[in-house]
């Protein structure tokens, strides 16, 4: 069975959006590179088993609906205490939605965005 291997996302503003993930969230750089011919900017981080994958590019079209666009709605991060991190993140002035509890497996659960607006949801594992 395949497993992810990474998660791309697209930022319109590059050192923003490294600075969210890599010292808000706390990611990991395994390696950065600028990518002279497409005027852009690579960085690949550790998420444990998976890889998130920043990238700028000049001008990219904002995201067409929030959060029910085609594709991928939004990128869940499991956390083994989630009171613990939306305090966290709340504190370094990340807003958090209120906590739902998930109907299905009784998990506790929050959504919040990155710099761009790309939905991401903390779930209690």
């Amino acid at each position: 069975m395949p497993s992810i291997h990474h998660v791309a996302v697209i930022c319109s503003d590059y050192a923003r959006s490294r600075r969210f993930y890599v010292e808000v969230l706390g990611f990991p750089v395994i390696r950065e590179v600028f990518r002279e011919a497409r005027n852009s900017w690579k960085c690949d981080l550790d998420a444990g088993n998976a890889q998130i994958e920043l990238f700028s590019f000049p001008s990219p079209p904002p995201r067409p609906s929030y959060p029910e666009a085609c594709g991928l709605r939004h990128l869940a991060f499991a956390t083994p205490n989630l009171e613990a991190e939306v305090t966290r993140l709340t504190a370094l002035g990340v807003v958090c939605e209120p906590v739902r509890i998930d109907e299905y497996t009784d998990r506790k659960f929050t959504f919040f965005s990155d710099p761009d607006g790309l939905p991401l949801e903390l779930y209690e594992a």
